[in-house]
C-alpha cells in the first residue's frame, strides 16, 4: 500500500454506490491519493501568514512609496532565501521528531541555551509588536476605534484563533488558510486596479540601492520576510505529523512538506510583491504626503484606487494582525516549552507579550515606525534561528537520509552568512 492510500485511511472515504468487481478493485485509488497528498499541507500556511504580517504592510508599502520598484529584487531575493529555509526547517522536525528549541536544548550547552532562549523570547514579543499595532491601526481605519483600545481587541481576538487549536491541528490550519486567502484576494484585486509597470517590475529585479535608508528598508523587508520565530513553530508542527515506516515513507512525506512550503510561500511572496507594487504604482513620485505611513497608504488609496481599495487593504491588514498575532503567541509556547521544558498559562503569556504594544500605543509612537524598526529587531534574531538549522540539518547522526545535500548547505551558509553582514553593516550605520 502507498504512503498516500495509508495517510487516506486516516479520513472518511467517498461513498460509493457500486463496488467494483474483479481485477478493478486492485487499481489505485486516485481520489484516496489526492487526499492523501492534502494531509501533508498545512504546516506551512501557518508559517505563512507569518510572511504577510503588518510588518510586511509596513516595510513593503514604506519601500514602494519611496523607492518605487527599486527593492522588488529585495522581496523576490528575501522569499526565496525563505522557502529554503522553512523547507529545511520542516525536514528537521519531521526527522528528528523534535523542534529546533528542543534540539537547541539537547545539544547546547546550558549557557548558550539559555541565551537562545533570551533572544528568542525578545524576537517574540518584537513580532507581536508589529501584530497587535498593525491590527489596532486597521481598526481606527475601518471603525474609527482609538489605537490603544484597538490593541486590546486585536490581542483578545487572538485567543479566538488559538482556541481552534484544542480541536485539531487541521481546524487551526484551515483557519489560518482561510484567514491567508482573504488577504491574497484583497491584494490581487488591488494590483489588478493599479496596473503595475511590467518593465519598471522588471527593472526592479536588479540588485542596488540609494543609501543607508533604504538599505535599512532592505534589512526591514528581510526581517519581515525570513521570519525567525516562524521557523522554530514550523520545526514543532511537523514532528510526528503522519506516522511513517522506513526511509521510503519519510522521504515521500519530505516531499508533500516541500510542496507545502512552497505553494504557501510562492503565495505570500505574491502577496508581498503586490503590497511593494501596488504602493510603487500609487504613490512613488505622485507628490501624495504620508504614504509611506499605514494611515497613509489608506487614503492614498480611496483617492487614486478608489474606496473599495482602500477597505481592501484595511480588512487585509485587520486578518493578517489578527491571524499573525496568533502564530507569534504560539511561537512562545514553543519557545518556552523546547529552551526550557517548562509551560506558563496561556492568559499570562498573552498579557506579557502584549504589554510592550500596548505601551508604544500609548505613548504615541508612530505605528508606522515602530512596525519597520520592529523588523529590522526581527532581521537581527535570524542568525540566531538560522544557524541551529544549518547546523542540525548538515548532520547525518540526526537527519539520516534527510540530511543536506552538501550544495543544500553551502546555499544556506551563503544566505546566513548575508543576513550576518547585513546586520553589521547596519548596526555599524546606527552607531555611527
Amino acid at each position: 500500500m502507498t504512503l498516500p492510500d495509508r495517510l487516506a485511511r486516516r479520513l472518511p472515504a467517498p461513498p460509493v454506490r457500486h463496488a467494483p468487481r474483479g481485477p478493478a478493485r486492485d487499481l489505485p485509488s486516485r481520489p484516496a491519493a489526492t487526499r492523501g497528498r492534502l494531509i501533508l499541507l498545512g504546516p506551512a500556511f501557518v508559517a505563512a501568514v507569518a510572511y504577510v504580517d503588518p510588518g510586511n504592510f509596513a516595510t513593503n508599502s514604506t519601500a514602494g512609496a519611496r523607492y518605487g520598484y527599486l527593492l522588488v529584487w529585495v522581496v523576490v531575493a528575501a522569499n526565496l532565501a525563505a522557502m529554503l529555509v522553512q523547507t529545511l526547517t520542516a525536514k528537521l522536525g519531521l526527522a528528528t521528531g523534535r523542534s529546533l528549541p528542543e534540539l537547541c536544548r539537547d545539544h547546547l550547552p546550558r549557557p548558550l541555551n539559555r541565551a537562545m532562549w533570551a533572544q528568542a523570547e525578545l524576537v517574540a514579543m518584537a513580532t507581536d509588536l508589529a501584530e497587535v499595532i498593525g491590527g489596532a491601526v486597521a481598526l481606527h481605519l475601518l471603525f474609527g476605534i482609538p489605537l490603544l483600545p484597538g490593541g486590546v481587541i486585536v490581542g483578545t481576538a487572538a485567543f479566538a484563533v488559538l482556541a481552534l487549536r484544542s480541536r485539531g491541528f487541521r481546524t487551526f490550519e484551515i483557519a489560518i488558510a482561510v484567514l491567508l486567502g482573504v488577504i491574497v484576494l484583497a491584494f490581487a484585486v488591488n494590483l489588478v486596479t493599479a496596473g503595475p509597470d511590467l518593465s519598471a517590475t522588471a527593472g526592479g529585479l536588479l540588485p542596488r540601492t540609494a543609501g543607508t535608508d533604504s538599505m535599512l528598508l532592505a534589512a526591514g523587508i528581510l526581517g519581515a520576510t525570513v521570519m525567525p520565530h516562524v521557523i522554530y513553530v514550523h520545526s514543532a508542527l511537523t514532528p510526528n505529523r503522519i506516522p511513517t515506516s522506513g526511509e521510503a515513507q519519510r522521504r515521500t512525506v519530505a516531499r508533500g512538506l516541500r510542496i507545502d512550503v512552497l505553494v504557501a510561500l510562492g503565495i505570500a511572496g505574491g502577496v508581498n510583491l503586490a503590497m511593494l507594487l501596488v504602493a510603487a504604482t500609487s504613490f512613488h513620485g505622485s507628490g501624495i504626503p504620508g504614504t509611506d505611513t499605514l494611515e497613509g497608504v489608506h487614503a492614498g488609496l480611496a483617492g487614486t484606487l478608489g474606496a473599495t481599495a482602500a477597505v481592501g487593504f484595511a480588512v487585509a491588514l485587520l486578518l493578517s494582525g489578527l491571524a499573525s498575532t496568533s502564530v507569534g503567541t504560539y511561537a512562545g509556547e514553543v519557545i518556552m516549552q523546547g529552551f526550557l521544558r517548562r509551560r506558563i498559562p496561556l492568559l499570562v503569556r498573552r498579557t506579557v507579550t502584549l504589554l510592550p504594544a500596548l505601551a508604544v500605543l500609548a505613548i504615541g509612537v508612530d505605528p508606522t515606525r515602530a512596525l519597520v524598526l520592529s523588523q529590522v529587531v526581527l532581521s537581527f534574531g535570524i542568525p540566531f534561528a538560522l544557524i541551529p538549522v544549518v547546523a542540525f540539518t548538515r548532520r547525518r547522526d540526526l537527519m539520516g537520509s534527510l540530511v543536506n545535500r552538501p550544495a543544500t548547505t553551502a546555499v544556506a551558509v551563503l544566505i546566513t552568512a548575508l543576513v550576518v553582514a547585513l546586520n553589521a553593516f547596519l548596526l555599524w550605520q546606527l552607531v555611527a
